[in-house]
């Protein structure tokens, strides 16, 4: 769009299906089913708020159906026929470069002055012994699942694995998660993946950390996965959710002399690649894998491209959010990079969400704003709550400069919201580093010295 209203003649070219993962396989139907999910569980739950509860009767095809039925709306907004009136000019098929500035679409050729490149990423798998043998799941198939399997075996404790694990087992199935390393939503702050961790074993989620998947095979009771400690883990379905690789074979990027390697093409602090009229975006970078930031990027790739200014398009941190219930968001450095950057000059303040009175009114107290600070300069923010993918959004600002923490507990917060969370925590911090700073120090001293006046004036 915003190429288009510089001016420029746009060619789009897309290989399989316009709006990508975001709308059929990732965003658009992984939010579509937490949200049928969180419904099955809240009939199942109800009785905590003095409602008759309810076990729900879950028809997957149902399910499904209304998944794939708010795909279609979305895809309404961005078909080839759509994009073609805004001013595009739509190709479908796979590109080919044959040089530098020339691409084959089919019998189709087109020149381009400047090219973007944002072909994504597909789901990785893993060299599981047996893994060719077994009907898996990813996610780009388990959005077409017609019936819900009794027991699932989800293989990965990443965003999606986890969004999958929650979803299927409040829709009914008994899900197994196994993940190789200690905790679920390893690159999260320790204490949303402990929160997280108690989430999930409520609800009835067995986790396996600390397990490795070593061999797979079919047999009449179901797919059998062994893992490393020798125990045998059977289920009716498999999903497999270890992360995604970029996109990058298949275009001839040698030909366009463009530099890549199996971790993504390579790109500047501009999303300039080895060729400079050459500009690469998302996912297909090997950076974080995002749709908010895959879509930044490629705004600032085509600025780039069309604008004599240049501007930065590649970020040191992005903020995201994993769509759990409660959601787990996180903006700047976790606790553990903070640490290796400036060592025992690292504090942090946590605020429980017990203590906001919108989550307590709403049952929603499982949940902290977890606060990385120096000195009482915020590094990062980890935030475990219901709609704490709103909630960090203010929390970017003060990291980017914009705002100070003072600014957030002195602006007026709607009562009673969620967005409370954010003025308790950041009061507390300002009053932690008022009390332990100079000033602090300051006050400390005075008062001792009125106590010990008034002693001594009592004792004359």
């Amino acid at each position: 769009g915003f190429a288009i209203e510089t001016g420029a003649t746009v060619a789009l070219i897309e290989k399989h299906r316009v709006g990508g993962d975001c709308t059929w396989t990732g965003c658009v139907p992984s939010k579509s089913l937490l949200k049928a999910a969180k419904v099955a569980h809240h009939m199942r739950t109800a009785g905590q708020f003095g409602i008759q509860p309810v076990d729900p009767d879950v028809d997957m095809r149902s399910v499904t159906g209304y998944v794939q039925g708010i795909v279609a709306e979305t895809y309404k907004e961005e078909t080839p026929d759509v994009l073609r009136e805004r001013g595009s000019d739509v190709y479908l098929g796979e590109a080919h470069f044959l040089d530098p500035h020339t691409l084959q679409v089919g019998d189709d050729v087109i020149q381009a002055r400047d090219v973007v490149i944002a072909t994504g990423a597909h789901p990785f798998t893993p060299p599981i012994k047996g893994i060719e043998t077994v009907d898996y799941l990813t996610y780009e198939t388990v959005f077409q699942l017609e019936t819900l399997p009794k027991r699932l075996i989800v293989v990965g404790g990443g965003p999606i694995g986890s969004e999958m694990t929650q979803a299927f087992q409040r829709l009914g199935a008994q899900v197994i998660q196994v993940e190789t390393v200690g905790r679920i939503l390893s690159r999260d702050d320790e204490i949303a993946s402990r929160i997280m961790m108690d989430v999930f074993k409520k609800e009835g989620v067995d986790i396996r950390c600390h397990t490795r998947a070593q061999e797979v095979w079919q047999a009449e009771d179901g797919i059998h996965l062994r893992i490393d400690n020798g125990d045998e883990i059977i289920g009716d379905a498999l999903l497999m959710a270890v992360g995604r690789r970029p996109n990058v074979e298949g275009l001839d990027l040698e030909k366009a002399g463009v530099a890549y390697s199996p971790k993504g093409i390579e790109v500047d602090r501009f999303l300039r690649t080895s060729q400079p009229h050459i500009y690469a975006a998302g996912d297909c970078t090997g950076s974080f894998q995002f749709t908010h930031y895959a879509g930044w990027q490629a705004a600032m790739a085509a600025r780039n491209a069309l604008l004599p200014a240049r501007a930065k398009g590649v970020r040191e941190w992005v903020p995201w959010t994993t769509f759990t219930d409660p959601e787990v968001a996180h903006a700047g450095l976790t606790e553990a990079q903070a640490r290796e950057t400036y060592g025992d000059a690292v504090a942090t303040l946590t605020w429980s969400m017990e203590k906001v009175d919108r989550a307590r009114a709403e049952s929603d107290t499982a949940g902290v704003v977890h606060l990385v600070h120096k000195g009482g300069r915020v590094l990062g923010v980890t935030i475990v709550s219901e709609r704490a993918g709103e909630l960090i959004h203010e929390w970017m600002h003060v990291l980017e400069g914009r705002l100070k923490v003072r600014d957030v507990t002195t602006s007026i917060h709607i009562y009673p919201s969620y967005s409370r969370a954010n003025v308790k925590a950041g009061g507390a911090l300002l009053q932690k580093v008022l009390l332990t700073g100079k000033i602090g120090r300051v006050v400390g001293q005075a008062s001792q010295l009125a106590l010990k006046f008034m002693r001594w004036q009592r004792g004359l």
